[in-house]
Parts: structure tokens; sequence; C-alpha cells
């Protein structure tokens, strides 16, 4: 059973940088693809970033340029660098994944995903 947990979020003024992490575990093999999402109350959760097994990546249009998807193999740690936060930025972040082949790749769409973390709060304030 694949397990995701995240960490790193936290309260940062507008302006400020904050790093997410996601650990992954029950699966040995390099994970097909992975993305990050976050969710407002109130709102659909949204696709923010997403990186497929041989690195290719795609951003929300509300994030291009600001954050940076990556991943490191050998520790199976999905990371997502935060810069130029905005308080519209402001939500719980999860990290996704698919561990084996089939649908879109990379994906800012929950249907492509099969394991979801519990979400880590962000909160950007102005």
């Amino acid at each position: 059973q694949v397990q995701l947990v995240e960490s790193g979020g936290g309260s940062v003024q507008a302006g400020g940088s904050l790093r997410l992490s996601c650990v992954v575990s029950g699966y040995t093999y390099g994970l097909y693809c992975m993305g990050w999402f976050r969710h407002v109350p109130g709102k659909e959760r949204e696709g923010v970033a997403s990186v497929m097994r041989d690195s290719r990546r795609i951003y929300a249009d509300s994030v291009k340029g600001r954050f940076t998807i990556s991943k490191d193999n050998a520790k199976n740690i999905l990371y997502l660098q935060m810069n130029s936060l905005k308080p519209e930025d402001t939500a719980m972040y999860y990290c996704a994944a698919k561990p084996v082949y089939g649908g879109s790749c990379p994906s800012l769409y929950e249907y492509d995903y099969d394991y979801w973390g519990q979400g880590t709060q962000v909160t950007v304030s102005s």
C-alpha cells in the first residue's frame, strides 16, 4: 500500500517562501506520476504541479515561475518549492501519486491519481 506524508507547511508573509515535502512509502519502484494539489474550503481542489517519472513536468498558470516541483528518486521524496508566495496561495496542500502507467501524466486532474496524502496547511498573510 502506497502511503504519502506531507510536511513543510506553515505561515509566511507575502513574498516569502516555503518548501513542501512528501515522503512516499510502500512502493519501491519509480512512481509513474506525482503531483501537488491544493484546496480551499468552498472551492474545488486545484492541481498545482505534476511530474512524470522521466521528469517531464507541468504547472498551473497561477504558479508558473514561482513554484518548482522536484523529486528525489533515491529517497522517494517529492518536493514543492514555493517562492514569491501570495495570500491567494493559502490552502491545504496535498501530494498525490499514481504508481503505475495509465492515464495522463504529468496531470493536474485528480482522477489521474490513485493515492493521496493527508495534507499540509499553507497560510500566506498580506
